[in-house]
């Protein structure tokens, strides 16, 4: 494989675990930030640093550059579904991707399902070449070198659940509604890929979280199939010994804790490191990411931050108090989530959107940093692809800009 390695390691978490044998390419830095992130790059010794980085600075995160050790040859292109103009451009892509750069095209076996797509004959010699797979039955994460996505963030937070390990570099081409986190433009695509291709790429690494739940099995026989559980986690597992279902999960944007369909409040204590800070007493509360800080913490009036920056935000969803405002811990700390003993009601869970479940009493959410970032490529750098999506999708200050005094007015004045 051609695709580099990713890993990140926070203070006292998993440093230097979960690594991929050696494979072609690297990030084209080496970076220690003050909170112990670190990027390693795959079969080679450590990249040299930039000459900009010196010993007790913080490194420029415009200096994260994608680079590869021997060209890539596969790629994952994942389409937005059920969305008939985005057809042409998969068409026009992996045709580009197959016949001018010879690359190996991983497509969902349920896209070629599509009748627009499994009808159309001019696509057919294309459309044999394809490797497919299947989502929650077959492991593809060491075949892929990096990802093409093809629609809106939705379509990057998919991607990123199908990579519960390291994640390849993935470039998100803007054909959805908002697109946040998609910052290519189409009209100009033969050029953007050949420079990822070549290596000629700034990356953003998007830190996501590793959430564990584990819940009371209850009497309740849970099936297993495939090495899934019912919910279709990866990672699930059981313990029978102790009674306990364990899951889990790797997040991009945000965990979400809510009070469902209840009218009651939601009523949840939040560990942090083992130390109760705060009862959750309203609607829910947001686990977010930088990267998910822009999207439904945003809506609940939190802060928005760069991705670059190591930190976990906890967004409370209206709640009864005039005085609970958004706090940001360090990336490094674990977060616990459980019912509250006085709770009324069950609270509700889900993972960037999906896999929504029930918690109830005696079941918990550990949350922490994963040490799997997202390797997210940018149009220029880290910085201005992000003030550009910033004023470009949610007019971020946007305003009127106050008219100057005229010179007479500024005479008569004086």
């Amino acid at each position: 494989m051609g695709r580099p390695r990713v890993h990140q390691a926070w203070p006292g978490r998993c440093r230097h675990a979960g690594r991929l044998p050696a494979g072609r390419g690297c990030l084209a830095s080496h970076v220690c930030d003050p909170a112990g992130a670190e990027l390693v790059g795959d079969g080679m010794s450590d990249p040299t640093p930039p000459s900009n980085a010196r010993a007790g600075h913080i490194q420029d995160p415009a200096s994260q550059r994608l680079t590869w050790n021997k060209s890539p040859k596969s790629v994952l292109v994942i389409k937005k579904m059920r969305d008939a103009s985005l057809l042409q451009p998969f068409k026009e892509l992996c045709t580009h991707l197959m016949e001018e750069n010879n690359m190996i095209v991983y497509v969902e076996k349920k896209v070629l399902e599509d009748p627009a797509i499994a009808s159309d004959e001019s696509f057919g010699a294309v459309k044999k070449k394809f490797c497919t797979f299947r989502e929650d039955y077959d492991d593809i994460s060491n075949q892929i070198d990096f990802i093409i996505c093809l629609g809106g963030d939705g379509t990057l937070l998919y991607a990123s659940s199908l990579f519960q390990g390291s994640v390849p570099p993935v470039m998100a081409f803007h054909l959805g509604s908002l697109g946040f986190l998609t910052p290519f433009s189409f009209e100009n695509f033969q050029s953007q890929v050949t420079q990822v291709i070549e290596g000629n790429a700034a990356v953003v690494l998007r830190s996501r979280l590793k959430v564990r739940v584990v819940k009371e099995l209850r009497g309740k026989k849970t099936a297993v199939h495939n090495g899934l559980g019912e919910n279709g986690s990866r990672a699930a597992g059981l313990d029978m010994d102790v009674g306990k279902q364990a899951m889990q999960y790797q997040v991009l944007n945000e965990v979400v804790i809510d009070r469902g369909p209840s009218s009651y409040l939601s009523n949840v204590d939040v560990y942090l490191d083992g130390h109760l800070i705060t009862t959750v007493q309203g609607d829910g509360v947001i686990v977010s990411t930088p990267t998910g800080s822009t999207a439904y913490a945003a809506a609940a009036g939190a802060s928005m931050i760069h991705p670059n920056v190591p930190a976990i935000m906890i967004t409370p969803i209206c709640p009864h108090s005039l005085s609970f405002r958004p706090i940001v811990v360090p990336a490094g700390v674990e977060l616990k989530i459980m019912l509250s003993p006085e709770a009324r009601n069950t609270a509700w869970v889900s993972f960037d959107g999906r896999k929504r479940q029930e918690i109830r009493h005696g079941d918990s959410i550990s949350i922490t940093t994963s040490c799997y970032p997202l390797p997210s490529i940018c149009v220029r750098d880290p910085v201005s692809d992000w003030f550009e999506s910033l004023a470009q999708c949610l007019h971020w200050n946007v305003r009127k800009k106050q008219a100057h005094f005229e010179e007479e007015e500024e005479e008569e004045e004086g």
